[in-house]
């Protein structure tokens, strides 16, 4: 009687100790890791990936010539880093895309029909210093004075 008892007390140690291990892996396999320089990605509050430039290496390029300088503005569509993360059929025509440079105190908000739109050229370039910078030829975000260089942060409302 004793024996089955301490039988049964160690068999339920050893389960929930599996469960918690089993538990405490699942949450480590689904934490994103930042490295240094990389720009996160949040839906919300939750943190969904980051990428550092040379993760966007294997998408296609895309860009435009400045109108006021006449600079070639060459990267990767927002569009595209955007679904890299978050699947398509979550993204509204109206979800926001906040992208903000705390080291320039500055952000630009742009919608996904807005960033979806190829014409709308709104796009990640590097700058001279290797940062990402957000350019575009979109209305309201198609200058030099708009644009949102080292960027350090990417947030999306999904609404």
């Amino acid at each position: 009687m004793n024996r089955t008892r301490i039988l049964i007390a160690v068999a339920i140690i050893v389960a929930i100790t599996a469960l918690v291990l089993g538990v405490d892996l699942w949450r480590r396999s689904q934490a994103v890791e930042l490295v240094p320089g990389s720009v996160p990605i949040y839906v919300g509050e939750r943190l969904i990936g980051a990428f550092v430039p040379q993760d966007l290496e294997g998408l296609e390029k895309a860009g435009f010539v400045d109108a006021k300088e006449g600079k070639a503005q060459e990267g990767w569509l927002v569009r595209d880093v955007l679904l890299l993360h978050i699947q398509a059929d979550k993204l509204r025509p109206d979800s926001t895309i906040t992208i903000t440079s705390s080291s320039r105190d500055k952000s630009a908000q742009v919608t996904w029909e807005q960033a979806n739109d190829p014409g709308n050229n709104v796009l990640f370039d590097l700058s001279n210093r290797g940062t990402v910078k957000l350019v575009s030829t979109m209305e309201g975000l198609d200058t030099r004075d708009t644009w949102v260089q080292d960027v350090t942060q990417i947030e999306v409302e999904l609404q």
